[in-house]
C-alpha cells in the first residue's frame, strides 16, 4: 500500500524493450501505479521483438542477461537464443502485470515541457495528448535499420530484406542466399543458414575478430540446481561476471596491459588453428586490433567455409541488378534472396521524437550537428525530469545492458523518490556539468582500444568513438548518488497537485 503522505508521480516510459520493462517493474515494486509504457511496435521486447533471424542469440552470458529481481533458472545455454530472451521478457511483463500499462503501436511524436505547471505534455503520432511529471526514454540504440548505399539495390527481383526485418514468408531451403555484412548478425545468420540454403554467400567488406567462447548447453542438473538454490547461486554468478568483466574485458578495452594481449592472442590463435588454408586465413584476418570493434563471440563459424555450399565473397560489390550481385571484378552472383545485415543507425537514441524543454530548448537543436551527448549517460541539460536508459555514452560493447540499465534506472528512481517526498519539482543537469563530463570522456579516449585506428559504428560525427572510456564499475560509482553541484533543481510550489 502506498504512503498517503507521498506525492504520486505520473511517469511516461518511451519503449517496451528490456529497459522500459525494467523501469515499469521498478515503479510497480515501489508502489507507483501511475505510469504508462509507450511502444511503437506491435509487441514487447525491443530488439528481441524486432530481430527474429535464423541463428539469433545473445553474446552476453544468460545468467547476467536478465533482471536480478526476476532470475530465470531455465536458460538452455550459456548464451541464450533470441526466442528464449523474448519469451523471458514476455514472462516478466506478465508476472509484473504490465500488459495494461503498455500501449502498443503508439509512437510518441513530441514531448513539451510546461514551465508554469511543471509537467510534460506528450503527443503521439495519432494525436493523443497526455500529461506526465517524468519522462523516461527507453528507446534503445539499435532500432533504426541502416540500408547500404549500393547502386541498383531496388532493382533486385528476388526477395530482399534487412536482418532486423526478416521476412519469414520467404522460403530459404535450397535457395541461393546472400548476406551482406560480417558483424555479429551476419555471422550468426551464416551459422543459422549454412546447410539450409542451397548455396550461401557471405559478403565481407572488412573481416572481424572472433573470441572463441563455446555456447554450451546447460544440463538438467544445472537447471535443477538453479531452481532449487537460485537465491544463493544467482548472486554468485552476478559477482563472478562483474569480476571477470572488470578484470579482463573491461581492462582490455580501456587500457593497455596483459588482458588486452591475452584476448588478442585468443582471437588470433582461434583463427590460426581453425582456418588451415593460408589464403582463406589471410582473407579472414582483420587489419585492426582485436576489440577495436565490438568483439564477436562464439565458435563454429570458420569451419562452415569448408562446406562446398558456403562461400566467402570479399571482392567489393559494384552494383546489384535484377538477377543478383555484381562484384567489382565483373562477376554476376545470381541470388534468390539478399539479406542486408548492415546494422543500425546507432546514434539516433530518442530521435525522431522531439523534446522541447526549458525556454523552448529543442533536442534537435541541442544535438544538432554534434554527436548526441548527455550527462553521465542518463540526462540531458535543459530537459527537466527526463532520464535516459541506454542513452549516449552508456557502457556498450560486450557489457550486459541489463546491468547498465539497472544502474540508470536506480538513478532515475532516486529522483522520482525525491519528487514523491516533495523535495523537488524538477531537476536537470547543468550545461556546465554536461560539458565537463564530455570533456573528461574525450580526455580518456586516447587510452582506449577504440582509438587504435579502426572504423566502427562507435565512431560519431566528430570522428571520435561515442563510447564509455572507463570500466563499467566507474559507471556504477558516478551514478550511485547525484552530485548536487551538477544539478539545477526547482523546489515545488504549494499549489502543485499530488496526483493522488
Amino acid at each position: 500500500m502506498s504512503d498517503p503522505q507521498l506525492r504520486t508521480p505520473r511517469v511516461a516510459i518511451i519503449g517496451a524493450g528490456m529497459s522500459g520493462i525494467g523501469m515499469g517493474c521498478d515503479l510497480r515494486r515501489a508502489g507507483i501505479e501511475t505510469f504508462r509504457i509507450f511502444e511503437k511496435w506491435d509487441g514487447v521486447g525491443g530488439t528481441w521483438h524486432a530481430n527474429t533471424y535464423p541463428g539469433l542469440h545473445c553474446d552476453v552470458p544468460s545468467r547476467n542477461y536478465q533482471f536480478r529481481f526476476a532470475p530465470n533458472p531455465n536458460w538452455s545455454r550459456v548464451f541464450s537464443p533470441g526466442p528464449e530472451i523474448r519469451a523471458y521478457l514476455e514472462r516478466v511483463v506478465d508476472d509484473f502485470q504490465l500488459r495494461d500499462r503498455i500501449s502498443l503501436r503508439t509512437e510518441v511524436d513530441e514531448a513539451v515541457w510546461d514551465e508554469d505547471r511543471h509537467v510534460w505534455t506528450l503527443t503521439t503520432k495519432a494525436g493523443e495528448v497526455s500529461e506526465w511529471d517524468f519522462v523516461i526514454t527507453a528507446c534503445g540504440g539499435l532500432v533504426e535499420t541502416r540500408t547500404p548505399d549500393i547502386p541498383g539495390l531496388d532493382d533486385f527481383e528476388g526477395a530482399r530484406f534487412h536482418s532486423a526485418e526478416w521476412d519469414h514468408s520467404v522460403p530459404l531451403e535450397g535457395k541461393r542466399v546472400a548476406v551482406i555484412g560480417t558483424g555479429s548478425t551476419g555471422m550468426q545468420i551464416t551459422k543459422g543458414l549454412a546447410g539450409v540454403a542451397g548455396h550461401f554467400e557471405l559478403y565481407q567488406r572488412t573481416p572481424q575478430w572472433i573470441l572463441p567462447i563455446p555456447n554450451r548447453r546447460y544440463t538438467r542438473l544445472t537447471k535443477w540446481a538453479m531452481r532449487r538454490f537460485g537465491d544463493q547461486l544467482e548472486p554468485l554468478f552476478f559477482a563472478g561476471h562483474q569480476k571477470l568483466t572488470e578484470g579482463s574485458f573491461g581492462v582490455a578495452v580501456v587500457q593497455p596491459g596483459w588482458q588486452r594481449r591475452l584476448l588478442s592472442w585468443m582471437c588470433r590463435k582461434h583463427l590460426d588453428w581453425t582456418v588451415r588454408d593460408p589464403e582463406l586465413r589471410r582473407r579472414f584476418t582483420p587489419d585492426d586490433l582485436p576489440m577495436c570493434k565490438r568483439l564477436i563471440i562464439g565458435t563454429g563459424f570458420y569451419q562452415l567455409f569448408r562446406r562446398p555450399d558456403v562461400e566467402l565473397v570479399d571482392v567489393g560489390i559494384d552494383h546489384i541488378e535484377a538477377r543478383g550481385i555484381v562484384t567489382t571484378d565483373g562477376v554476376l552472383h545470381e541470388q534468390d534472396v539478399i539479406v542486408t545485415a548492415t546494422g543500425f543507425n546507432a546514434h539516433q537514441f530518442v530521435r525522431p521524437m522531439e523534446l522541447v524543454g526549458l525556454e523552448g530548448r529543442r533536442l534537435s537543436d541541442a544535438w544538432g550537428e554534434r554527436e548526441p551527448y548527455g550527462y553521465r549517460s542518463v540526462a540531458i541539460p535543459g530537459f527537466p525530469n527526463v532520464f535516459m536508459l541506454i542513452g549516449p555514452h552508456s557502457p556498450f560493447g560486450n557489457q550486459s545492458l541489463f546491468i547498465i540499465s539497472e544502474t540508470q534506472r536506480a538513478f532515475a528512481m532516486g529522483w522520482i523518490e525525491r519528487w514523491r517526498r516533495g523535495e523537488i519539482a524538477w531537476a536537470t543537469p547543468t550545461d556546465e556539468a554536461a560539458e565537463r563530463f564530455n570533456a573528461e570522456m574525450k580526455q580518456a579516449l586516447p587510452n582506449t582500444i577504440w582509438t587504435s585506428g579502426c572504423s566502427s559504428w562507435y565512431i560519431g560525427k566528430d570522428g571520435l568513438p561515442s563510447v564509455w572510456p572507463w570500466q563499467a564499475s566507474h559507471h556504477r560509482e558516478i551514478l550511485r548518488e547525484p552530485e548536487p553541484a551538477d544539478w539545477l533543481v526547482e523546489q515545488p510550489r504549494e499549489r502543485e497537485p499530488a496526483h493522488a
